[in-house]
């Protein structure tokens, strides 16, 4: 069985279309070369009741739980509050945080950039050494920045710690209405039901009209499926244009 994940994005821009959430597309991305079944992503506001109720359900739902956005110095950052909240912890003022917050500002540090420090009891600092600033992670919930840049960096460092093993793919091109191939489809699944087969029509595409990925992590299991697939496909004269 893979390891499952859920994703919650925070903030009331990317539910008003001010910002454009690249976090989740990334992190999906990430999960599954590392072998992580991402079952759901969800979109919220900055508020402190969403935000809890949110964390409390993914982390009873989900192996892995990575929040984005509402981390920082100002009113709307409400997610270490949040999560804090999801697990009844109070917020405490973390000392190595705290040191490393007063060495980067030095003598222009205001209390605003010492909210930072805040995080919920008890929480762990993940990938300290080597990160500027590490990832708070709380029960199995991974706290990361809304900054892309900065996800992206964070989360690079400790990505190992969630591999898996992989998924495999494989990948079949066809010039066909998607109609004809439904009943294929559901006599691929009837056999292999633990395949994770995918149809997508492409409208635009010169090349091909449907793209279908099959998917499993035990190869054989895959290769036996792709064979029964394309043995069906050849039963009704329809060729792949690639099969890779």
């Amino acid at each position: 069985m893979s390891k499952t994940a859920g994703i919650i994005v925070i903030g009331n821009e990317i539910l008003s279309g001010k910002t454009r959430d690249e976090n989740s597309l990334y992190l999906v991305r990430e999960l599954r070369d590392l072998g992580v079944d991402v079952r759901k992503v969800s979109v919220i506001p900055d508020e402190l009741n969403l935000i809890s109720n949110e964390v409390r359900e993914f982390s009873c739902s989900y192996d892995y739980v990575f929040t984005t956005g509402g981390v920082g110095p100002t009113h709307d950052d409400l997610t270490m509050d949040g999560v804090a909240s999801a697990f009844n912890r109070r917020i405490r003022r973390h000392p190595d945080l705290e040191a490393t917050l007063r060495q980067y500002y030095d003598q222009d540090i205001i209390d605003a950039n010492l909210r930072m420090a805040d995080i919920p009891e008890g929480a762990r600092l993940v990938g300290a050494k080597g990160l500027w600033f590490p990832v708070i992670a709380v029960e199995n919930v991974h706290i990361f920045p809304g900054v892309p840049e900065i996800l992206r960096r964070k989360f690079e460092r400790i990505k190992e710690m969630f591999r898996e093993a992989p998924f495999h793919l494989r990948e079949v091109y066809l010039r066909a209405d998607e109609g004809r191939i439904t009943g294929i489809l559901h006599r691929v699944l009837a056999d292999f039901p633990d395949l994770l087969l995918g149809s997508y029509p492409d409208f635009d595409n010169p090349a091909y009209s449907i793209k279908l990925t099959l998917e499993s992590k035990d190869l054989a299991y895959l290769e036996r499926a792709q064979a029964l697939l394309l043995e069906e496909l050849a039963r009704i004269q329809l060729r792949p244009l690639n099969a890779v």
